[in-house]
């Protein structure tokens, strides 16, 4: 899988991590249905350090198309509500 986030890399995601990086995402989707402000920038932050720890970084010279895109790592929790609702970006 490739995981774009906006405004820094693509990376290559091996296919055994797209179920944990659906945990993680669904933990951020949680939490912004349920309103909890204060819980939000570090779910979303685990989130980003895990596609960024477990990815390969996609070169420059290499056209891949992004499966998935994060949005930027300085999203807020009022951007999260417009993104991160119902499903959230990686349908079940």
């Amino acid at each position: 899988m490739i995981v774009r986030i906006s405004g820094e890399d693509q990376y290559e995601l091996p296919d055994e991590d797209v179920s944990r990086l659906n945990e993680l995402e669904n933990e951020v989707v949680a939490i912004v249905d349920s309103g909890r402000d204060g819980d939000f920038a570090e779910a979303y932050r685990v989130l980003l350090e895990y596609v960024r720890a477990n990815g390969r970084v996609v070169g420059d010279d290499e056209l891949a198309s992004s499966d998935l895109i994060l949005p930027p790592a300085d999203l807020t929790f009022a951007e999260a509500g417009t993104e991160f609702t119902g499903e959230g970006l990686i349908p079940d």
